[in-house]
Order: C-alpha cells, then sequence, then structure tokens
C-alpha cells in the first residue's frame, strides 16, 4: 500500500466534522432520554433497564457494520460514508419523532431505533481515521474527532436550557414531554444531517490497489459471523489489555447518562420527579401541587442538562490543548490516559460533596478531561496493532468493550439502587468514579509502543 499523505488540518476538521451531529445525537439521548422516561411515567430505578436498548443495539450493530464497511466500495461514496449517509437519515427521524412520545414503549423503542441509527455512523468515522491519515498524524485526527465531539456535546446539552430562556415552556401536563426538550431534538435532527453531509462532500476516501482483487478476496471470505468470531478469538494482546480499560470506562459514564437526571436533581436541588399517579388531578389543590413539583424538577433538569454540558465543553478545551501539542510532536498516551482518568474519576465522586449546585460545573469539567481521552486515546493506543485492511471490523470489535460493561449496568444498576442505595441514585454516580479509578489502574498494563505486526492481515 502507498505511502499516506500528511493532511491539513481543515482536510481532517472537515473528514471528522459529522461528528458533530453524532455527538448531538448522543448528547441528546444521554442528558435528556432519562428526563423523557420520567415524564411518561418511569421509575427511576426502572431507567437503566430502559437504557439497555443503547448498548444492545450497538453489540449488535458495531461488528456488523465494521465488517460491511471494510468490504464496500461505492464509486462515489466509497467505503465509510454510505453508512455514514444511512445512519444520519435514520438518527433524525429517531429524534424528531422520540419526544413526541404518547408512551414510555414507544419512547423506549425509539431509543432502539435512536442508538442503533447513530451507531451505523459512528463506527466507521474511527475507521475512516485510521483509513486516512499515517501513524504520526493518527493521535492528532482522534483527538481533533474529541474536539468536535466536545463542541457538539456543550452546545446539544444546553438546548433545552436555552431554548427556555428564549419563551418556550419547560413544562407540560402529566405525561407530556416539554416544549422546549421536543424543539431541542428537532434542532439536533437537523445538526445532525447537515454535518455528516458536510463530511459527505468534502472528505474523498483511498479506493483499493487493485478493486477487482479486493472484491474478489471478500467473495472468497466465509460468513460474516464466523469473520467476526474469528477476530475476536485471535484479537491483538493490547485490544484485550485496552477492554478492561474501556469495560471500567463505559460502566461509569452508562451510569452518568441514566442516573444523572434523578440523582441531581434528589440530592442537589432536591426536586425529584413528581409521579402523576401519585396526584388526584380533579382536586384543585393536589392538581397544584403536581404543577409546582413538575415545575422544580422540569427547571431542575435543565440546569442538570446545562451542568452536563460543562464535561463537553472541558472536554473540547482539553482536546484544543492536545491536537496543539500533538500537531507539533508526539503525545505519550499511555501517561495521557492514566492521568485524564484519574480526574474523571474524582469529579463523579465530589458530585455526592457539592455544597451548591454551581460547583457542578466544576465536578462536569473533571468528567470532562476524562472524557476528551477516553475518546482519543485508546484509539490511538489501538491504531498501529491491527493490520489496515481489516480496521473496520476491528475498530466495531473493540467497540464491543464499550457496549458491554454497558450492558452490565443496565442489569446492575436498578438492583443495586434498591438493595444497596435504598434507591438513591447519586450513589450510581459515587459508583461511577470509583469505576474511572479502576479504569486508570488497568491503564498501567496498557502497551505504550507502536506495533504494526501483531495481529495477521
Amino acid at each position: 500500500m502507498p505511502v499516506k499523505p500528511r493532511l491539513s488540518f481543515w482536510q481532517i476538521w472537515n473528514m471528522s466534522f459529522g461528528f458533530l451531529g453524532i455527538q448531538f445525537g448522543f448528547a441528546l439521548q444521554g442528558g435528556f432520554v432519562s428526563r423523557i422516561f420520567q415524564t411518561l411515567g418511569a421509575e427511576k430505578d426502572s431507567l437503566p433497564f430502559l437504557w439497555i436498548a443503547a448498548p444492545l443495539t450497538g453489540l449488535l450493530v458495531q461488528p456488523i457494520v465494521g465488517y460491511f464497511s471494510d468490504r464496500t466500495w461505492h464509486p462515489w461514496l466509497g467505503r465509510r460514508r454510505p453508512f455514514f449517509l444511512a445512519g444520519a437519515v435514520l438518527s433524525s427521524i429517531a429524534l424528531i419523532f422520540m419526544p413526541h412520545s404518547p408512551t414510555l414503549w414507544m419512547a423506549a423503542g425509539l431509543l432502539w431505533v435512536l442508538d442503533a441509527s447513530i451507531n451505523i455512523s459512528m463506527e466507521p468515522f474511527r475507521a475512516l481515521v485510521a483509513d486516512k491519515l499515517p501513524e504520526s498524524q493518527r493521535s492528532y485526527g482522534f483527538v481533533l474527532q474529541t474536539l468536535i465531539i466536545g463542541i457538539g456535546t456543550w452546545v446539544a446539552s444546553n438546548l433545552p436550557w436555552f431554548i427556555t430562556r428564549l419563551g418556550v415552556p419547560n413544562e407540560a401536563g402529566p405525561g407530556v414531554v416539554p416544549p422546549s426538550v421536543q424543539i431541542a431534538f428537532a434542532i439536533g435532527a437537523f445538526v445532525f444531517m447537515a454535518s455528516i453531509l458536510v463530511t459527505v462532500f468534502t472528505t474523498r476516501e483511498y479506493p483499493p490497489d487493485d478493486l477487482q482483487a479486493f472484491r474478489q478476496q471478500h467473495q472468497r471470505e466465509g460468513n460474516f459471523l464466523g469473520e467476526i468470531l474469528h477476530h475476536v478469538a485471535h484479537m491483538p494482546a493490547q485490544m484485550r489489555r485496552l477492554g478492561w480499560v474501556q469495560f471500567f470506562s463505559w460502566f461509569a459514564f452508562f451510569a452518568m447518562w441514566s442516573l444523572a437526571t434523578p440523582g441531581l436533581t434528589e440530592h442537589v436541588f432536591h426536586a425529584p420527579a413528581p409521579l402523576a399517579g401519585a396526584y388526584d388531578m380533579s382536586i384543585p389543590a393536589q392538581a397544584e401541587a403536581f404543577r409546582a413539583a413538575n415545575a422544580a424538577y422540569q427547571n431542575a433538569a435543565d440546569l442538570v442538562g446545562s451542568y452536563m454540558g460543562w464535561y463537553g465543553l472541558s472536554s473540547m478545551l482539553v482536546a484544543l490543548l492536545l491536537t496543539l501539542y500533538a500537531a507539533r510532536r508526539g503525545l505519550n498516551r499511555k501517561a495521557v490516559h492514566l492521568a485524564s482518568l484519574t480526574l474523571g474519576g474524582l469529579g463523579f465522586i465530589s458530585m455526592y460533596f457539592v455544597p451548591q449546585p454551581a460547583w457542578l460545573i466544576l465536578s462536569f469539567a473533571l468528567v470532562g478531561v476524562a472524557w476528551a481521552s477516553i475518546l482519543s486515546m485508546p484509539y490511538a493506543l489501538l491504531s498501529s496493532h491491527v493490520p489496515a485492511d481489516r480496521m473496520g471490523i476491528y475498530m466495531g470489535i473493540f467497540n464491543m468493550f464499550i457496549v458491554i460493561p454497558q450492558i452490565v449496568a443496565a442489569t446492575l444498576l436498578g438492583p443495586l439502587m434498591r438493595g444497596l442505595f435504598d434507591n438513591q441514585s447519586i450513589h450510581a454516580l459515587v459508583l461511577s468514579g470509583v469505576s474511572l479509578l479502576l479504569a486508570a489502574v488497568a491503564v498501567l498494563r496498557v502497551s505504550n509502543q507502536v506495533a504494526t505486526d501483531e495481529v495477521p492481515a
């Protein structure tokens, strides 16, 4: 394969810009889906299980998308971009309809559609960086992706709060998602589609050296399930070591996405979500009590989403610093990841002790340091340890280490809350902190060396 040319900042920016839309989708999902579920009547200890759709779809979709994107070549769209487009269309549809769900089961079903669709777009983006960039620019490329992700996280997390400031109501009747959230999701759908189109129209992919040989090779190979299982069984040692780091990292963030809203509205704002069934709306005093409690919860949930946006802003600033550094010299990827995970763990634990809600800005800023590293360093540490012509499938398999811990968390967090945490959601965020500290310990076993021949093609 010819030596890959170094790309300019704007070339790397354009090829990564679609991540802005992907992160709009993820940030709206992570910050406000639990709010939608609670508004539609979900009990807080059932939230992690309702969220199980997200990791289950990732477990199924990511390796399959990686497998087929390795084998795809479209004359105009290339290898990865057909998947960007398909995922963007489906994600935009799901974002528009989810906050209009009349029932809890419909919202949970749309979460399946949304997460599967985001995964169709997201997984090939990781492979695209490795496809397009030489080894010397891969840390730079992954960190620049993280910078764009940080921008998307911060803006999307603040959308309902900002829309409310413009005069759009952030409360509604029992079982109705507020208009501010509905408009935010519609904006997210537009940004998702538009940013993906920027990447599709501005980025070209390298074609196979011999297109006929490329197609014949993949026609001779076995079925996709057999090959996925083969690569799982023969994954590089570096991937196995990073798998433990990923397990504890993504366990922590799943707990945050599913339980930060109930945990912080209760523990920090003292404004838990009211259950409409506990009020007799035919009695004016009880109807007014529900309205007041619901207004307090929706206002607190707006602020929780806004404060969560600070982890996106923090990750954006950290990624910017790493981008400027990586553009000029090599990063010690292992040291960066260990330090970042440690700071993130302390940020999660501090949420239990904040004296005032505004202190959550500092807590989430520390979490954002870990987020910036989680979105870049593991992929940079892995990319040189897998063969170039199997980059898609290996990135898909590697992402299984993202979804498996989320499935474990979705299964265990509800029983843990009921049996061990006295149904206090804030303890799940403390557990997130402990989990990130364990991830930092697991980094010590990861190799910091570049290797290109660890696995056979």
